[in-house]
């Protein structure tokens, strides 16, 4: 006897990694995909989400940070929202790249496991690719808050305590 799927069950979004820096050390694709799956999960999207995600080294993270938000350092997560034309109906969410040597510092710093500051700033990073935001008090408290209850669901400790 077969059992009929879930109605609730999201389709598994699809998360393209790329690394730019070497790979000892940091977390695998599958790693990534899943933090991705608990962020659109807690998100409450309920449709397929294509994006990527660029793991990159100080001067590639200086470069864009500099070039897209003029500010000349490199910074942790960067999110690119997709700017899709009107009428096409892509499940592209938009691309994210993450800076491997200032996650590792603000881990350390922060005496954070690495893996945990990795999957928060990955959930951090879609949520801006959703739309959430943190300019104005109320929204940064909303955002936080979601990115609490997502990475407790990952059995990661609050980020913000």
């Amino acid at each position: 006897m077969t059992r009929p799927a879930a109605a609730s069950a999201l389709p598994s979004p699809i998360v393209h990694v790329g690394y730019a820096v070497p790979r000892a050390g940091l977390p695998a694709a599958a790693s990534f995909r899943r933090w991705v799956e608990a962020a659109l999960r807690g998100a409450k999207r309920h449709k397929l989400a294509e994006l990527s995600i660029r793991i990159v080294d100080a001067s590639e993270g200086q470069a864009l940070n500099r070039d897209y938000r003029d500010k000349n350092y490199p910074t942790n997560v960067l999110s690119f929202p997709a700017e899709l034309p009107p009428g096409m109906r892509l499940p592209l969410i938009g691309d994210l790249a993450i800076c491997a040597p200032v996650v590792a510092r603000e881990a350390a710093e922060q005496g954070k496991p690495a893996r945990d500051h990795w999957a928060h700033l990955t959930v951090h990073g879609v949520l801006h690719l959703l739309g959430y935001d943190h300019l104005e008090p109320t929204e940064a408290e909303a955002m936080e808050a979601l990115e609490t209850r997502i990475l407790a669901g990952l059995g990661i400790a609050d980020p913000y305590a």
